[in-house]
């Protein structure tokens, strides 16, 4: 879940981001909704799976601290709904690109405005407030595993490092400061490479939690 996640987020980017990205994406968006859906359902693939680890994870957690169990899968569940409502906007994009050509595509009209308001709004969603939600997921989950010894502890203290620098990152966006992308990169790159580390530990060694998982 963890690999699906992670690779359908990079692959909905990498699909969305040269038509929504664009000066004339209005134009772009009405010319390319192929794209366009190919993109948003990478989109939903990475909500369902955000959720699907918060429900796998969840009977492990329980078992060392039902508070924090709950408050991982609390994070978990508003970062899939604010992807979710980013996702909804982009959908309304499409239907707006559609009647923006239909009206000969008018310059400087209300389809600009209502278009840049809802790149804004999937920005803020995907870009900042989501990922705040996830930030404070992963921190709960490293956490949990750092204390319970789930997975070596280097792996669980390279997961709260890396949610540390990925929260420091959203908050500064949220605060209105400008990030390059060097080191937007540089900040969110540990948590995701840790991310597709545990993943394939719990794949090829799995974990300690085995035990656990099986208890009523």
């Amino acid at each position: 879940m963890f690999i699906l996640a992670t690779v359908a987020s990079t692959v909905a980017v990498l699909v969305l981001q040269p038509v929504i990205g664009a000066s004339d994406y209005l134009t772009q968006a009405s010319l390319n909704q192929a794209r366009l859906a190919t993109g948003i359902l990478f989109e939903l693939i990475n909500h369902i799976a955000v959720v699907g680890i918060a429900v796998a994870i969840y009977p492990v957690l329980r078992k060392f601290s039902e508070r924090l169990s709950l408050g991982y899968v609390a994070a978990r569940t508003i970062e899939a709904v604010l992807f979710a409502v980013g996702t909804l906007q982009l959908l309304t994009l499409v239907t707006l690109s559609q009647q923006f050509v239909a009206a000969g595509t008018p310059p400087d009209s209300h389809f600009q405005t209502f278009g840049g308001l809802l790149l804004a709004g999937h920005d803020w969603d995907d870009a900042a407030l989501a990922f705040a939600a996830f930030s404070l997921g992963a921190l709960i989950l490293n956490y949990v595993l750092y204390q319970a010894r789930l997975v070596p502890r280097w792996l669980s203290v390279w997961g709260l490092v890396g949610a540390i620098l990925i929260l420091t990152a959203r908050v500064m966006v949220i605060f209105g400061l400008e990030l390059t992308p060097a080191i937007q990169i540089a900040l969110d790159a540990p948590i995701a490479i840790q991310e597709m580390a545990f993943a394939i530990w719990l794949i090829v060694r799995g974990s300690n939690a085995a035990e656990f998982a099986s208890e009523p």
